[in-house]
């Protein structure tokens, strides 16, 4: 529910003639025989999102909810711009399997579930391929998903020590940039977790992990891969304040990272 509060927040400062709100199950959903959590409802809000998604036909912002949005809004970006490369700012590189996975929360699996490993009722028909990721801020990962990383060569950017600070961020956003060219991309998905900022910046989150990014850096990045390529989608997920005052708080960042990703 916060999750869903948190989605309400940030669409009261959106514009209500570009906006679509996507009804959601309020019941928690049944794993349906299999080791995801809540599969039922992830299924209903995939179809729902995709459907709307179609209906608008070109490059969306998806503010969720969890991660798990991705699902429907990352398949729509590559059909219309299958030379894109997925940028997936977070905490976490989401690269978990339904075996995997310590909790069953398919958070932790979607970027794994896009590149084509999952339970059979998530995966897409046509995958994302390992080389045209890039995973930024991730500072927490499973044995498993660290095994997959180098098995698998996926570029990944850590957080540079020195947060804010303005030879840190250059160095940051060189190392995306040229990430981002070895893929041979001419396009970009920005995914964006909150809580790969670092919680002394934002409290609205629900799995906070310490030395995450500035806002500043966050921002200054987003800027640059906009100065260079097409967009072809973004996604802004995991807001789960636990009150109107924290969400208050927090919505200045958030409106932030929302103008780099649409001015």
């Amino acid at each position: 529910m916060r999750l869903a509060d948190g989605a309400h927040a940030i669409s009261h400062d959106l514009p209500a003639a570009s906006t679509t709100l996507i009804d959601v199950p309020i019941g928690a959903g049944d794993a349906l025989g299999t080791s995801v959590a809540r599969l039922s409802s992830l299924l209903m809000v995939r179809d729902r999102l995709a459907a709307a998604l179609l209906a608008h036909g070109g490059p969306a912002v998806t503010i969720g909810g969890d991660c798990g949005v991705q699902l429907a809004a990352v398949p729509h970006a590559l059909t219309h711009s299958p030379d894109t490369c997925v940028v997936w700012f977070d905490a976490h590189p989401d690269l978990n399997t339904p075996q995997s996975s310590p909790s069953g929360a398919f958070t932790g699996m979607v970027l794994r579930t896009l590149l084509g490993h999952g339970a059979d009722e998530l995966v897409c028909a046509d995958p994302l391929a390992p080389q045209r990721v890039v995973v930024v801020g991730a500072r927490q990962l499973d044995d498993g998903e660290a095994e997959f990383i180098e098995q698998e060569g996926i570029r990944m950017i850590a957080p540079t020590a020195g947060i804010g600070e303005q030879d840190a961020g250059a160095a940051m956003i060189a190392e995306l940039l040229d990430a981002v060219e070895s893929t041979g991309a001419t396009s970009v998905y920005i995914h964006v977790d909150l809580d790969v900022l670092d919680p002394g910046i934002i409290q609205g989150i629900g799995s906070p992990v310490p030395f995450g990014l500035s806002a500043a850096d966050l921002v200054a990045m987003i800027a640059a891969l906009r100065g260079r390529y097409a967009l072809s989608g973004a996604g802004i997920t995991e807001f789960a304040p636990a009150s109107p005052e924290e969400a208050d708080d927090d919505m200045a960042t958030i409106l932030r990272i929302i103008g780099a990703l649409t001015r």
